[in-house]
């Protein structure tokens, strides 16, 4: 299965985002591009409207954990689909089954969540998944496999992955019995407050 293997806080620092927990802190010691001198003088320039829609498309693609033909299909697809495409888009993005996962807390982030479906954990409705991208729907629940429940990550899960505060209302997460149900449809307000989705959609209308 294709992946992305780039250094995840490069990327941050490329983006001038956190696209992981890990690279919080590594933002906060040197937030300049990769290539650039950490000692040297870096001004960010205003850019242009297609590098800003650019970086809006790589920010979000890579915080997620999608290739390009990835995420330009599901952009197509929310294109075609009633409601405001961007809008749509991160609600095609919170749907999948590595964002379920990571956002019910089994996983502190979405590339640990997406190595733990891919490696078959989980149960979907009673039927071993091992696909990232599958997209979830109210009704469906994942379960981790009985097997997997003895190894070490699950048996130290609250030491590995906390519970998180709260969790979105479309999901309800138990971890006693390591279960989370989807009980509706994520809205724009459940996807991350700095995201510029419009950018992401003028970029793909050029």
């Amino acid at each position: 299965m294709a992946r992305d293997t780039q250094s995840i806080v490069k990327m941050s620092r490329r983006e001038g985002y956190a696209l992981h927990p890990k690279a919080h802190k590594a933002l906060l010691k040197r937030s300049t591009p990769p290539g650039q001198s950490a000692g040297g003088r870096f001004r960010p320039g205003k850019g242009s409207q297609y590098s800003i829609q650019l970086r809006e498309k790589q920010k979000v693609k890579r915080l997620y954990g999608l290739l390009e033909k990835q995420f330009s299909n599901l952009m197509k697809e929310a294109s075609r689909t009633q409601g405001q495409s961007g809008a749509v888009l991160l609600q095609l993005l919170e749907q999948r089954a590595d964002n379920v996962v990571y956002r019910a807390g089994f996983a502190t982030s979405r590339r640990a969540a997406r190595q733990l479906v891919t490696h078959g954990h989980f149960l979907l409705n009673g039927t071993r998944v091992d696909i990232p991208s599958i997209r979830m729907k109210a009704g469906d629940v994942l379960v981790v496999r009985d097997h997997s429940k003895n190894t070490e990550y699950f048996k130290k899960l609250d030491d590995v992955s906390p519970a998180p505060s709260a969790t979105p209302e479309w999901i309800k997460a138990n971890r006693k019995k390591f279960e989370v149900q989807v009980t509706g449809a994520p809205t724009r307000e459940d996807a991350e407050p700095d995201i510029n989705e419009q950018l992401i959609v003028e970029y793909y209308s050029r």
